[in-house]
């Protein structure tokens, strides 16, 4: 049997994409969360049988056939520690859209619940299935560039009038700011790739918002390989969406989300990003996948016995309390002016 699905928010994520995906699971919710009176009325536009509520308390009231099995936190990330408490102590399983928290201290307190209820926990790091993440994958165990020392990752936009949107208005404490927006998908990749981080450098900016709209992390993994990652959200010409350096040739992907970040590359029909070498460059066939797979395991997950379900979520949460100590310790290297290193990992 499918568990019930309360999904909570129901802003830009919640329609654009948790929603979509969560149907390809079979997995669409059934109660939505919002206090919001247009949002509300969108939610039983897009949702005919869905039930709104104002509050999350309301929502795990529910009981009999009503009940939900799984929440999927998609509100304000000042609020995701907060929200999934309060679905473990109800016993309900939780999705949490990234960050986990805004401090890695209360992702830790999270997880930590997550594991002495027995419940459920994962964390939507939905970026690990981007084709640019599986193909650079695909490269790197193949070893086609050789000996990698750099990797490069950007998330970079032209907005000079930012969103009205609490993303864009709330302190960096209530969650706020491009830091724990766009750098937890890059630390996040970063990590999936090269391992846990050892070390940080950051240079933050908040040129339009009152959090950061820019930021520039050098990490130095564990490995000691290092990652460059950076997004803003006034760059009138953004750089490459992904470059790695290696001994025997370069990873360039120049399209992200439909646009073209690099020109004098035509990217190919089935192609994501050339590997190049000098004057020798070739189309990348995209590695076969996608982001469906993250709700078909939440979903698979939650039909296995109870002591089983844990360790079949796609992602450990435990990965997401360490991209928080890294951007933890990005927010304190920018404040002092240095290189922050990171507690040993794990």
């Amino acid at each position: 049997m499918t568990a019930r699905v309360v999904l909570v928010g129901y802003g830009s994520a919640a329609q654009g994409i948790h929603v979509l995906r969560l149907a390809e699971a079979g997995l669409s919710p059934s109660v939505v969360v919002t206090a919001n009176p247009e949002r509300a009325a969108q939610a039983q536009v897009d949702l005919p049988d869905v039930l709104v509520v104002p509050d999350l308390a309301s929502a795990l009231e529910l009981d009999g056939e009503a009940a939900v099995g799984l929440a999927v936190l998609a509100s304000p990330s000042g609020v995701h520690a907060e929200n999934a408490l309060a679905c473990i102590a109800a016993g309900v399983g939780v999705v949490v859209d990234k960050p986990l928290a805004a401090r890695a201290a209360d992702a830790a307190e999270v997880v930590a619940a997550a594991q002495a209820a027995g419940v459920p926990l994962t964390v939507f790091q939905n970026r690990r299935w981007d084709a640019e993440q599986r193909t650079l994958a695909r490269l790197l165990a193949a070893g086609e560039l050789g000996e990698v020392h750099r990797f490069e990752r950007r998330w970079e936009r032209w907005r000079p009038v930012p969103k009205d949107r609490w993303r864009e208005n709330a302190a960096p404490e209530d969650g706020g700011g491009l830091l724990l927006d766009l750098a937890s998908h890059l630390v996040d990749s970063a990590v999936q790739l090269f391992g846990p981080v050892r070390s940080v450098y950051a240079e933050l900016s908040a040129w339009t918002t009152p959090a950061d709209d820019e930021f520039f992390l050098a990490v130095t993994h564990t490995s000691g390989m290092r990652s460059h990652l950076s997004g803003s959200s006034v760059a009138g010409a953004p750089g490459p969406r992904t470059r790695v350096l290696g001994s025997a040739a370069a990873y360039v992907a120049t399209q992200f989300e439909d646009e073209q970040h690099v020109f004098g590359f035509d990217d190919a029909a089935g192609c994501t990003g050339w590997l190049v070498s000098g004057e020798s460059r070739r189309p990348v066939p995209t590695e076969p996948g996608g982001i469906a797979s993250f709700y078909a395991a939440v979903r698979d997950a939650l039909q296995l016995p109870v002591a089983e379900r844990q360790a079949a979520m796609p992602v450990d949460p435990q990965d997401a309390v360490h991209v928080l100590t890294v951007l933890d310790a990005a927010r304190l290297s920018a404040q002092e002016h240095r290189v922050v290193t990171l507690p040993a990992h794990g």
